[in-house]
């Protein structure tokens, strides 16, 4: 991400209208040669709180019953960018009926009046490549009862944005940017009439893209497991394009697919969701599950790291830790200081968790959403095991500094069930002190143990401590170890202060408990989930305490007391909605 102020960014901007206005001028295609059939997923509450004019993108609501989508005053960028890239014709298109199709209908040809010469927010590689895939995707949905002069302006928008993105993908940024610009080039082509030269080219290019970005494990250099499904998602449209149009996809296409939903399948909690880590949210309902049936792979990953993060599963229950350094350079604009989390899941219903990206909340928000403090994780004297940089000082300030490098890791079978164990010196620098990490979860998954260790590895680093605890005036080194709950917990401190209860609305118990090394308390905190009007409020549990010596072990667990009959039954989930 480059900041939008720079000379650099602007020219981009200026050459994107020059680009899109040149398209403007030529007046191909005039019907469709193949039409894929529609793959993406939208979400039936929010296409009717579209139809109802309630507005809800990048975290705010406007409410306009009787107005245009394009008359609206977009709160900022990012909800304009969401207007502009028609994913939300998903959702309408999951409503289906003739009042949403209506208003479909309606705001796309108004974009065609206003924006189509080339002009407004949208005339982006990756918006283009986006709104491309939703106008095919849905044709039939949109050209329905559509007279001839509509249809005939509907066909020459899509060329005209066809032509602009092949001369300007190239210019969109590594990464998820630069696939939805290529798919939706791939797209095009293959369904419009006259576009099909630009097939090759955008394959050959996807092909490097592919290359590039994803590596032998399957991960992607910004770590953000939602990011990932969406290329996965983007290579699986784009592979299943192609054969349905007798072309066979590369094999450095397929074996991308093949790298990735291993990898996927790591990140995926019990309930379907994707973990939440370093901006990443849990993934729209149902397009985890979707991409990796439609993809056909159904192999896993081995013992060990996936994108960086280690996967603990038996029973019911699962846990994702991230058990590597953060992402660097450019790839780190939107990573968090989360090394060594975890999150833990039981059946449908998340229990411990990571507060998320609060980058729809605005900047503060997503500064807090970045912190250590906002994971489940030990913090040292109230600071991150990565720093971010201070603000005001440009684009810099985004990236993560004085980051962990060093973070061993080892999976092996304990007595009774799975073993992790991680460590990381973010801490060695400041105070000497090496955080490991150990978590046991047992074969029926009804406990995890837990224990970290914040230790003065060497001489070096025992130099450090003292220094650290000569700043303190001898009085120790704090820390804290947050175990964040989700939203639908209740939790409550039981047996006079020594364990929390957490009850989950599935009917389970679960009790946690710790060896009274550190002291327990039951905290607000909050859950950052995109979508919402705000955070949600919840609690988090936190042990803290001092380090006085070159060793400080506090043990602590979590286990299942009690399991409703109807627990494995406990298929429902509330779908997305506009409470704050």
């Amino acid at each position: 991400m480059s900041n939008p102020e720079t000379l650099s960014a602007r020219w981009t901007r200026v050459m994107h209208r020059v680009a899109a206005r040149m398209a403007t001028r030529a007046r191909p295609a005039t019907g469709f040669t193949s039409m894929p059939e529609p793959r993406t997923i939208g979400l039936y509450a929010r296409g009717k709180q579209l139809v109802a004019g309630n507005f809800l993108f990048a975290g705010h609501l406007v409410t306009a019953p009787n107005a245009s989508m394009w008359d609206l005053e977009a709160p900022d960028e990012v909800f304009a960018e969401d207007l502009h890239g028609f994913a939300w014709l998903d959702d309408l298109a999951a409503v289906g009926d003739a009042p949403a199709r209506e208003r479909a209908q309606v705001w796309l040809w108004r974009w065609i009046a206003r924006y189509g010469r080339g002009v407004g927010p949208g005339w982006t590689p990756d918006l283009a490549g986006r709104r491309l895939i939703r106008w095919i995707s849905h044709a039939i949905f949109l050209l329905r009862s559509r007279d001839s002069a509509q249809s005939e302006e509907f066909y020459r928008s899509l060329a005209q944005q066809t032509i602009f993105l092949s001369k300007r993908w190239h210019k969109t940024a590594p990464g998820l940017p630069r696939f939805e610009a290529l798919t939706g080039l791939i797209y095009a082509g293959l369904a419009l009439e006259g576009m099909g030269m630009h097939v090759a080219p955008a394959c050959k290019a996807l092909d490097k893209e592919c290359a590039r970005q994803v590596d032998a494990q399957g991960g992607i250099p910004t770590r953000n497991p939602e990011e990932l499904l969406e290329v996965f998602t983007l290579l699986t449209w784009a592979a299943t394009a192609l054969k349905e149009a007798d072309m066979q996809p590369s094999e450095v296409h397929l074996q991308a697919i093949e790298r990735i939903a291993p990898t996927l399948r790591t990140l995926r909690h019990a309930d379907g969701g994707l973990a939440r880590f370093h901006g990443g949210g849990r993934g729209m309902e149902g397009r985890l599950d979707s991409a990796l049936a439609e993809s056909g792979n159904k192999t896993r990953q081995a013992d060990g790291l996936a994108m960086g993060y280690a996967r603990l599963s038996s029973g019911r229950t699962s846990a994702v830790i991230d058990a590597s350094a953060p992402p660097s350079g450019a790839s780190a604009l939107n990573a968090h200081a989360s090394t060594l989390a975890f999150e833990l899941t039981s059946g449908r219903r998340p229990v411990v968790v990571n507060c998320g990206s609060g980058a729809s909340f605005g900047e503060d928000w997503r500064r807090f959403g970045r912190a250590t403090p906002s994971h489940s994780t030990v913090t040292v004297d109230e600071l991150s095991s990565a720093r971010l940089g201070q603000e005001g000082k440009g684009w810099r300030e985004e990236q993560l500094v004085d980051a962990p490098k060093n973070v061993p890791i080892q999976m092996s079978q304990a007595s009774d069930g799975l073993r992790f164990e991680g460590g990381h010196d973010g801490y060695v620098k400041t105070h000497g002190l090496t955080h490991a990490r150990t978590l046991e979860l047992t074969f029926d998954g009804r406990g995890m143990a837990g224990e970290d260790l914040l230790v003065a590895m060497d001489d070096v680093a025992k130099q450090r401590f003292d220094k650290a605890m000569d700043d303190g005036a001898l009085q120790g080194i704090g820390f804290e170890i947050a175990f964040h709950l989700h939203p639908e917990v209740d939790a409550s401190l039981d047996m006079g202060g020594a364990a929390v209860s957490i009850a989950l609305k599935s009917g389970e118990l679960w009790v946690f408990r710790h060896d009274a090394i550190a002291k327990m308390r039951l905290d607000a905190s909050v859950f950052l989930e995109k979508g919402r009007l705000k955070p949600r409020a919840t609690k988090q549990i936190v042990l803290s305490g001092v380090a006085m010596e070159y060793a400080t072990r506090i043990r602590w667990s979590l286990s299942k007391a009690h399991e409703t009959n109807v627990a494995i039954r406990d298929l429902n989930r509330d779908e997305m909605e506009l409470n704050s």
